[in-house]
């Protein structure tokens, strides 16, 4: 297994061998079934040759238009039935491939869900995007199309092969031999095929990546004028394509033409040789003829197995893409974990900094009490979503520990943690179905009374009353459109119904007007009354109706208690809370 820097891991050559006998495995029999039916059309197709060499002797031998007359309705017939099985063998072969990538699909879906968050970051969504997309339809196309036909024509160069040699071996070892330079040929491209496209296929990661991070950033990028940089950046990730791209068009260039030309040698040698042994007396004309046409006709299906095999390093390299998610990094946790004791967060002496970049927190010591309601509040880039991340077990602390029940957080099992801690941010989505779909997806087993009562608490039931359909409205491409308070709803009410003892929102109602987010906020209190509540406030009336109020400065915690004992001291929080209430009198 191996990986970039930020990057998911690419399978090797075992573990992609290993996959790819897996999923015929899981087919067997319909595989077996082409394998069969594949051979059958081959050997249909070895007769006609054959029969043509007969004709060649007999009418040598003196029989006349009667040899033609007797056999040449036999080679119409096998012609037929050739064509007749080699449809069957590909119309098995293709309903084998799509159930195939059917089960890639599948499987590649429920390996992305599973990643934890973290390693979703760090690889970014452009290689996940390109993976799930590009990969995987190049896949779907090798399974569907370039599979069966490179099995077809194996069985059928195979076949005609192992005919020359019953015609006569010394002829067939000729043939053989006049394949040579293909072989070097293909040893040349296949040594350095893979790793081009790979490199291919990495590149195009790198560009979905900076596409969609320059646009889900672009205000971001036009408010601090980082137009240049983006365009620079963009420019080099295209020239590495553009590059990568040209060495797989290199190989390519240099492979066909030489196999190309390498074509008309078996059938020109196997002439030569086959007239010279004919002057001694060593075989007959129509052993020659039947010959050189099978050798002719083996150039057929040599041309598509090689063109298939130009493919199959295409897919192979986008296959170990998709199959890497299998060895993608997973968050060490326990089978037998234990269960926490209590709702009690403590989190002691946690540092903690990401890869590319220096130190975010600096020896933070927080206990939050079951059913308390904590305001992490502070500057930007004080580190309040950072340790949001830690206390919902996304991340792990590099060093010091963050603990619920006194079992570590990054620990528990995700169908533990799920029920012990949730974080909300403000990056939210609506799926593509109707309401109902929406909100089942915290909790398939709720009831529609269940539905309305979490609508009602983040404050949207009214307008979700006002659609045509109520929870069965359609939303998303083709049905109803939400706007972004709408959406947010929608992800606080599936929070209300996975019902966690730990909430944590970070920003999470930033996109909800004034009015609005206050009154979620408040309703979410009132729902989940006796469950702990920790908020990454920078409305800062979110931290005057907590229980108690966290500063975070520079990574560390500066101040910690009730809003009117912080207040009072004249701290930072005073500070901001004069700044914050200032301007919102002057409003």
């Amino acid at each position: 297994m191996t990986a970039g820097e930020g990057l998911l891991p690419v399978a090797d050559r075992v573990r992609v061998r290993r996959a790819a006998l897996r999923l015929v495995r899981a087919d067997g029999r319909a595989f077996t079934a082409a394998l069969l039916l594949n051979a059958l059309a081959a050997g249909a197709g070895l007769v006609g040759p054959w029969l043509v060499g007969r004709i060649v002797d007999d009418v040598r031998a003196g029989q006349g238009v009667g040899a033609v007359d007797r056999l040449a309705p036999w080679i119409l017939l096998c012609a037929l039935v050739q064509l007749l099985l080699a449809r069957w063998a590909r119309y098995v072969g293709y309903r084998f491939g799509e159930r195939t990538l059917a089960r890639v699909r599948e499987e590649y879906v429920e390996r992305v869900l599973t990643l934890p968050a973290s390693v979703v970051e760090r690889a970014g969504t452009g290689d996940l995007t390109a993976r799930g997309t590009a990969d995987v339809a190049i896949v779907g196309t090798t399974l569907r199309d370039v599979g069966p036909e490179l099995l077809v024509n194996t069985v059928q160069a195979l076949f005609v092969l192992v005919a020359v040699f019953a015609l006569d071996p010394l002829l067939g070892a000729f043939g053989v031999l006049g394949l040579t330079p293909i072989w070097v040929a293909l040893r040349w491209y296949l040594r350095r095929a893979r790793d081009g496209y790979l490199a291919e296929g990495a590149a195009t990661s790198q560009v979905a990546e900076i596409v969609a991070s320059t646009a889900a950033g672009a205000r971001t990028v036009e408010a601090f004028g980082l137009r240049r940089p983006r365009i620079a950046a963009s420019r080099d990730t295209l020239e590495e394509s553009r590059r990568t791209r040209f060495y797989t068009l290199f190989l390519r260039t240099v492979f066909f033409p030489a196999v190309e030309v390498t074509y008309t040698v078996p059938v020109a040698g196997v002439l030569l040789l086959g007239g010279w042994l004919h002057q001694r007396g060593a075989v007959g004309v129509g052993a020659v003829v039947a010959a050189a046409l099978y050798l002719r006709q083996f150039t057929e299906p040599l041309d598509q197995i090689l063109m298939r095999v130009e493919q199959l390093q295409s897919s192979s390299a986008s296959f170990a893409r998709v199959e890497g998610l299998a060895g993608a990094p997973h968050d060490a946790t326990a089978p037998d974990s234990p269960v926490p004791v209590d709702d009690r967060i403590d989190v002691c002496g946690v540092r903690y900094a990401y890869e590319r970049g220096g130190e975010v927190l600096r020896g933070v010591d927080l206990t939050v009490r079951p059913g308390e309601r904590l305001a992490v509040v502070g500057p930007s880039g004080a580190g309040k979503t950072t340790l949001s991340r830690l206390l919902a077990g996304i991340d792990r602390p590099g060093t010091g520990t963050v603990t619920v029940g006194g079992v570590p957080v990054a620990d528990l099992e995700p169908e533990v943690l799920r029920r012990q801690v949730v974080l909300v941010t403000q990056e939210h989505h609506v799926f593509l179905g109707t309401v109902r779909d929406n909100l089942l997806i915290a909790e398939p087993d709720a009831t529609d009374a269940d539905l309305w009562a979490a609508l009602s608490a983040v404050g949207a039931d009214d307008w979700v009353r006002e659609l045509p359909d109520g929870l069965d409205t359609r939303l998303g491409a083709g049905g109803r459109s939400t706007d972004g308070s709408q959406a947010q709803q929608l992800a606080l009410a599936r929070v209300v119904l996975a019902d966690p003892h730990t909430l944590i929102l970070d920003e999470a109602t930033a996109l909800l007007d004034p009015t609005t987010a206050r009154h979620a906020e408040r309703a979410l209190a009132a729902v989940l009354e006796g469950r702990t509540v920790i908020a990454i406030a920078h409305r800062l009336h979110t931290a005057h109706d907590a229980d108690r109020v966290a500063v975070m400065e520079d990574g560390r915690l500066t101040e910690l208690g009730t809003h009117e004992d912080l207040v009072t001291t004249d701290g930072a929080y005073a500070a901001l809370w004069r700044t914050w209430h200032g301007d919102t009198a002057e409003n």
